[in-house]
Order: C-alpha cells, then sequence, then structure tokens
C-alpha cells in the first residue's frame, strides 16, 4: 500500500512511518502541502494522512480541494483539534476518518485498514495465483501452503503483478510501485528485486518480456 503522510511534526512523522514501513506500507512524507500537490498528481496513492496546521496553508482547505477535484483516495485527519464541530467540518469536507493527536501507533494502522476497506471494498483480501497466495489482511505470502518472507519492495512488485494477472506490466510501472516521489532510481535494481522473487518464489512465476515489462505465469 503506497501511503502519503502529510505531517510537519517530525517527533510524530518518523515514528509513524517507520511503524507503517515495518507492515510492508510505502510511505512517502512530506512536511508541506505544496509538496504534498506535487507528489498527489504525480502519483496514485492507497489513502493520504493528513494533518490540519501545515506551514503553506489550513489542511482542510487542501482536503477540499482534493474532492472537488473528484480524487477519492480515503483521507484520514491527524490533529489536535478535537472539538466536535472540528470533526464534523472534516468529515463534512471529505475526510473518511479523524483520529486525534496523540494517537498510537497501531489505532492509526488499523484506521488505515478500515478506510481502505470501506473506500474500494478491499478489491480483494486475497490476491492468488495458481498455488501463490497473498493476503493483504495479515500481510503474508505463501506458495503451495509454504510461507514465504519477502522484503517490503518485493512484496509492493509482486502485488502490482498479482492485481494485474493477465496484463504485461511495464518496467516504469514497477519502479513506481517501489520508490518513493522523487527519489533517483536506481540502475538495475528492479531486475535484482524480480531476480529475488524468482529465487524465493520459483524461477516460473514471473516472465520477462523484453523492451515491454513483466507478467505473471498464466
Amino acid at each position: 500500500m503506497r501511503i502519503l503522510l502529510i505531517e510537519d511534526e517530525a517527533a510524530l512523522a518518523r515514528p509513524l512511518a517507520e511503524h507503517l514501513e515495518a507492515d510492508h506500507h510505502i510511505v512517502e512524507w512530506f512536511q508541506t502541502l505544496g509538496e504534498a500537490d506535487s507528489a498527489i498528481r504525480a502519483l496514485e496513492y492507497d489513502v493520504v494522512l493528513l494533518d490540519l496546521q501545515l506551514p503553506d496553508g489550513d489542511g482542510l482547505a487542501f482536503l477540499s480541494q482534493l474532492r472537488d477535484h473528484h480524487l477519492r483516495t480515503p483521507v484520514i485527519i491527524l490533529t489536535a483539534r478535537d472539538k466536535i464541530s472540528d470533526r464534523i467540518d472534516g468529515l463534512n469536507r471529505g475526510a473518511d476518518d479523524y483520529v486525534i493527536k496523540p494517537f498510537d501507533l497501531d489505532e492509526v494502522k488499523a484506521r488505515i485498514h478500515t478506510v481502505c476497506r470501506r473506500s474500494a471494498d478491499q478489491l480483494a483480501q486475497t490476491l492468488t495465483l495458481r498455488d501463490l497466495t497473498l493476503n493483504l489482511s495479515s500481510q503474508s505470502v505463501s506458495r503451495a501452503g509454504v510461507p514465504v518472507r519477502l522484503t517490503a519492495k518485493e512484496w509492493s512488485i509482486l502485488e502490482v503483478l498479482l492485481r494485474r494477472k493477465s496484463q504485461i506490466v511495464s518496467k516504469e510501472t514497477l519502479e513506481t510501485a517501489i520508490y518513493a516521489y522523487g527519489d533517483e532510481v536506481e540502475s538495475n535494481a528492479l531486475e535484482a528485486h524480480i531476480s529475488r522473487l524468482r529465487a524465493k518464489l520459483g524461477r516460473d512465476l514471473i516472465v520477462t518480456h523484453r523492451g515491454m515489462g513483466y507478467t505473471l505465469t498464466p
């Protein structure tokens, strides 16, 4: 899952990002609305975690702008504003949930899974291909019933390929899934991740289409 975190307090943002990344999520953290706006225009996110008081503007105005542009990505507000009127205003402007600071890291993680299930009907809790199973709820992968341990980047590549089972997925699409916005793409890094996935899950799993991309063996 790709998560956009907009929070200017490093003491809150860093531990939250690390906690979510440990759960195989890609977290892109920005401290201003300007940076976040550029990122959300360039990439597709599964959920946005939004602080309301940012150095360059108000988070609620940013939320209204997203909804005015018909962006339906789930948004969870993270804020110290605990008045009922503030919560109602946030929900009326299109927020999917509202978490009051200080918050428990596991609670935020649980809220993320809840809003994503609710918003997209969680396309599927389990992605499968033959004897390969990727469980989104438990963040686990197995082949022929045997658990397989993957890195966060390997997980992201496999999830993208499984969601597009019969389609050839371009190298650029897969690189977008494993690199944060603005990161320099390392030469041949994707090929190295693919090679390790084949070593862990079987050489027959991923097919290379030269000059086009990759697909899973049907």
